[in-house]
């Protein structure tokens, strides 16, 4: 799909990746891009870079109805949505200790949104033949977060959600990709000094760009490919996994002890 004259929804566009796709969308052309955020300071902030063609609105991507509300006011101010990008998330470390609620939340926005976003944009795709979806998930969705339980299980259900999406309506015109970085600089994980460089599990193979992510985004869905793998290395130590689930593990687990001991 060519995203010239298309009308685009991003979700968690008020900095990082989402606001290096919406201006990026934006520079190749697209007819409206909505950009959305929890902070909806930060969302008109990415709107105003981009000028004419981009609008903004606050939106917490946990509330489903709130998602469904966001689609009918774009429709009805642009018309139909051509590609929805569910990118909006968080990051927060802990597993066992960390309470239901944590778990559930998490997977709200990782993942239930994502849901969201499909029930209310797929049926209108369907109807004009096509449409496309872009899911952000991560490294940690075909690998495992080894620092945070509820980000690698709901990073994992995006994926999954993603393939079955594509699956199941990929033969009638809806597209699908999903996104899987390693570490972006970004401020998912909280804010760092100046000159202060990432650490931890996801950063070893490099940081990258957001703008460079972005690139990478538009080339699959240019090429309609599923997923997309800024870090090549992601898919070496995917096919790892998949061919020696035991050995993997591991030297996962050998891995968290480099990184612990610093």
């Amino acid at each position: 799909m060519e995203l010239n004259d298309k009308i685009i929804v991003i979700t968690g566009a008020g900095s990082g990746i989402g606001r290096a796709l919406a201006r990026a969308m934006a520079a190749v052309g697209a007819k409206a891009v909505v950009c959305t955020d929890l902070d909806g300071k930060n969302a008109a902030e990415t709107a105003q870079m981009i000028g004419a063609g981009a609008t903004s609105a606050t939106l917490d991507v946990a509330d489903e109805q709130a998602i469904e509300a966001l689609v009918k006011q774009t429709e009805d101010s642009f018309g139909t949505i051509d590609v929805f990008v569910s990118n909006a998330g968080y990051g927060k470390p802990g597993g066992l200790d960390l309470s239901t609620e944590d778990w559930m939340h998490m997977m709200n926005v990782h993942t239930w949104s994502h849901l969201a976003a499909a029930r209310a944009v797929i049926p209108g795709m369907l109807e004009r033949g096509g449409g496309y979806l872009l899911s952000t998930a991560s490294a940690a969705g075909l690998l495992t977060q080894m620092d945070s339980g509820p980000y690698a299980v709901s990073k994992h259900a995006a994926v999954a959600f993603a393939e079955w999406i594509a699956i199941n309506y990929g033969d009638q015109g809806i597209g699908v990709s999903v996104l899987c970085p390693q570490a972006v600089r970004t401020n998912i994980g909280g804010p760092r000094k100046p000159g202060e460089q990432a650490k931890g599990q996801a950063s070893f193979d490099g940081v990258l760009e957001p703008e460079t992510v972005a690139d990478a985004c538009i080339e699959a869905i240019r090429e309609e490919r599923f997923l997309v793998l800024p870090h090549p290395e992601v898919e070496t130590y995917f096919q790892r996994k998949a061919n020696d689930y035991d050995r993997w593990l591991r030297g996962m687990r050998r891995f968290r002890d480099r990184i612990a001991g610093g």
